[in-house]
């Protein structure tokens, strides 16, 4: 049974993934395995970085250009997204560094207490599913690429970014019998303020400026930085063995 939080109501804990639970961002750590696994040169994965950069520079807000990073993903087979997510997480693992330990430890005190974790990330499904084996996590609360017949089509039909974050935390919540005051969340960007709030507690990791201020002013806990994330392990070119993308014929959505 789930721990009790203020006034006997069972609790739950919602972790941020990127420079909260990990050290590294999973979105573009991932895009460089690709590119690399699929024999791309260095600077193709540059100019993706440079091309979204220059959204957030412009100011795009993070949710679109969270919508942009999957354009790249057009008409890729699932299974070939999903298997090579499982390549590089092993990848990760096997380097070292990649988990935030800090992080990792309040994740487990929670477990412990035997409270239900959820992770809440911008990161997609392929991406997280081993991350969440590997923790033991309860439930994904992630930014959902669109795919139709079994192949990406380019687009997001939920990014899980800002608001979007707080509100499925609270649906969450009021889903499983949870009060939101029984709830703690942790985060490390600015965006991830609205599910901080929508808490009950918040956690700010890291020495981000406005966060910080933030937890000042609410009586926030802080928790270190995450290291920075180690030099990545890239793997050899396969080209000819990825499968070729296939054209996506309209039809409903289909999850991942």
């Amino acid at each position: 049974m789930p721990a009790d939080g203020p006034g006997g109501a069972p609790g739950a804990a919602f972790f941020d993934v990127d420079g909260t639970l990990t050290t590294g961002t999973t979105l573009f750590r991932f895009l460089r395995y690709r590119f690399a696994a699929e024999g791309r040169p260095p600077q193709a994965y540059t100019q993706e970085r440079q091309r979204l950069r220059a959204m957030t520079e412009a100011g795009v807000c993070r949710s679109l250009t969270n919508r942009a990073y999957f354009a790249g993903y057009a008409h890729l087979s699932a299974s070939y997204v999903r298997d090579l997510a499982e390549e590089w997480f092993r990848a990760e693992l096997e380097t070292g560094g990649f988990l935030h330990a800090a992080a990792v430890a309040e994740l487990r005190r929670h477990q412990a207490a035997g409270e239900p974790v959820v992770l809440v990330s911008g990161s997609f499904p392929a991406l997280l599913a081993p991350l969440a084996r590997l923790l033991g996590v309860d439930a994904v609360l992630a930014t959902q690429p669109e795919i139709v017949l079994g192949h990406y089509t380019g687009d997001a039909a939920v990014t899980m970014i800002g608001s979007t974050k707080a509100e499925a935390v609270r649906s969450w919540s009021a889903g499983h019998g949870v009060e939101p005051a029984a709830t703690t969340a942790y985060g490390d960007h600015a965006s991830d303020l609205p599910m901080l709030r929508a808490a009950g507690r918040g956690v700010v990791v890291g020495g981000d400026r406005e966060m910080r201020a933030v937890a000042a002013r609410e009586g926030w806990r802080l928790l270190p930085a995450a290291p920075e994330a180690p030099p990545q392990r890239l793997p050899g070119a396969r080209w000819p063995a990825r499968p070729r993308p296939a054209p996506v014929r309209a039809s409903a959505h289909t999850p991942q």
